[in-house]
């Protein structure tokens, strides 16, 4: 049985954990050195995922919870600046959506079913 996760969803769930302490959310460059220490763990598991050897003693990561992290610091960064990610993803896509429509080589209809 698998659940939806909504951008609101994951808003006020952030904001339920967070707001239970009295530190509240981090200052924004705080945030932003966090979203940079989540990236570089993203990179540190897409390169041990792509042949590089992993140093002693440092698993391989987990690339599902990298990103995970990563989103959790999004979230927080959106909700400490009182921004919608639902509202800024819509408006993402429809700019790239209609940016980039004919920018890459479309699949035909017989290789998009396979």
């Amino acid at each position: 049985m698998s659940s939806s996760l909504t951008f609101e969803d994951a808003r006020q769930r952030v904001d339920a954990y967070i707001s239970q302490f009295e530190e509240g959310y981090f200052p924004p460059l705080l945030m932003l050195a966090r979203l940079t220490e989540e990236t570089g763990e993203i990179a540190r598991v897409i390169a041990h995922a792509s042949g590089k050897t992993p140093k002693p003693g440092e698993d391989a990561g987990d690339l599902e919870m990298e990103l995970a992290d990563l989103l959790f610091v999004m979230v927080c960064m959106a909700n400490e600046r009182g921004v919608s990610l639902e509202r800024g993803f819509t408006r993402m896509m429809q700019k790239v959506e209609t940016r980039d429509a004919a920018r890459w080589t479309r699949k035909d209809a017989e290789q998009s079913r396979e």
